[in-house]
């Protein structure tokens, strides 16, 4: 043996990435673990809804397994059915086309967060995330060696809002990447037009990537969609927007969601799928274009199963004197909201769990913007809701 190198710990960890040493999963696991001893939970802390995958993606998926889809897919960008249905979904909605190049199917729209994360990010670059933000956005920064720098939206009795000019003042030379949610996933912000403009052109001023996570654009309750950069942005633009077939056709389990991209990215993206995961399975994405070519009333149930539940929590819980609300969210399936007197909601979540029998996501996972915050899943039965919700209100008025 070598003794010059010195002494080498044989501990395991100590060999692998700091990044990924450094790596934690931050979710409701304490809470849930408590919950399982308890009786009559009910579940609001997951970004989940409690509708099970309609008959007519399960059939879709079902047919293509029965006719013996279970090879490769030998375009591992995705299933031509798919790709073709991308196109022809993206144009409508945004009102221009997008063609099929420039589109990339991803088992999973975290894998899309990576995906796009590993193909601008070099280690050491910083990238700018928007919070409250999912915290597996900042994981993935950091999973491929990128900085993450957050950026928080400023609340005030107005709601959640965006400095743009101190957003853009906060962009270095080491600065790669802005992360954008929009909706925002969990405070339900949601970028205007104007400030979807500003973006772009910050980005063709200054070759900065706008990455925008765009899962909830559906789940918009002022229209059809909600303001998207892809609406403005030409194919060369760098912008690169995620989706996910989970929320807006209640698919969490399928695992399967996309990457839009400038056309010129294709090969690129195909070569990294291909090393990555080697494509989506085929009767998933089977699955998923029935999801899109039959999909539009199920987009509109759900979209109007998420506002129901968020005006029922403002029914419900906003005209307590102990609790803090802003402007009911634009988007999205949760409602965000603080208690007096909690700084930290995790002791909230706590005594919630304990008082109510509700979950609910203390805001700490979303950043420290939101420490003082609560999430709550309105994507479910309304009646199960209206239980929930008036739980609280009892347990905090006595």
């Amino acid at each position: 043996m070598d003794q010059g190198r010195g002494s080498v710990s044989l501990n395991s960890s100590a060999g692998i990435r700091a990044a990924i040493r450094d790596l934690s999963t931050e979710n409701v696991a304490e809470l849930a673990v408590r919950a399982s001893s308890l009786s009559d939970v009910i579940p609001l802390w997951y970004g989940e809804g409690d509708l099970v995958t309609p008959q007519f993606i399960r059939d879709a998926a079902k047919a293509a397994l029965d006719g013996g889809m279970t090879f490769y897919i030998p375009d591992m960008r995705g299933l031509p059915a798919l790709t073709e249905a991308l196109s022809q979904y993206q144009s409508r909605i945004h009102g221009r086309e997008i063609p099929v190049s420039r589109s990339t199917v991803t088992p999973s729209g975290m894998q899309a967060v990576l995906l796009a994360v590993e193909l601008v990010v070099d280690p050491g670059d910083e990238v700018i995330f928007i919070e409250p933000q999912w915290p597996n956005v900042r994981n993935a920064i950091q999973l491929v060696g990128g900085v993450p720098v957050p950026f928080g939206l400023d609340f005030d009795e107005s709601g959640w809002r965006l400095d743009m000019e101190r957003l853009l003042a906060s962009c270095t030379n080491k600065t790669k990447a802005i992360f954008l949610p929009t909706p925002s996933n969990p405070a339900g912000w949601v970028a205007s037009a104007e400030e979807n403009r500003i973006l772009l052109e910050f980005s063709r001023k200054t070759g900065i990537w706008i990455i925008a996570d765009e899962v909830y654009a559906r789940l918009f309750f002022e229209g059809d969609v909600a303001p998207s950069l892809l609406q403005i942005a030409e194919d060369g633009d760098r912008v690169l927007a995620v989706n996910s077939f989970s929320k807006a056709w209640a698919m969490t389990g399928w695992r399967v969601g996309w990457l839009t991209h400038p056309s010129d990215l294709a090969a690129p993206l195909g070569a990294m799928t291909q090393y990555m995961n080697s494509g989506t399975a085929g009767f998933v994405q089977a699955g998923a274009a029935a999801a899109l070519t039959q999909g539009e009333p199920l987009v509109a149930t759900i979209r109007e199963r998420c506002r129901v539940g968020r005006d029922l929590a403002y029914e419900r819980l906003a005209g307590l004197p102990q609790t803090e609300f802003g402007p009911p969210p634009r988007g999205g399936m949760y409602v965000f909201f603080s208690l007096k007197g909690h700084e930290d909601a995790s002791s909230a979540c706590r005594q919630i769990l304990e008082g109510a029998r509700v979950g609910l996501a203390p805001g700490h996972l979303f950043g420290e913007a939101s420490r003082r915050f609560l999430r709550v899943c309105v994507f479910r039965e309304e009646k199960q809701l209206a239980e929930a919700f008036d739980r609280i209100a009892r347990m905090l008025t006595s």
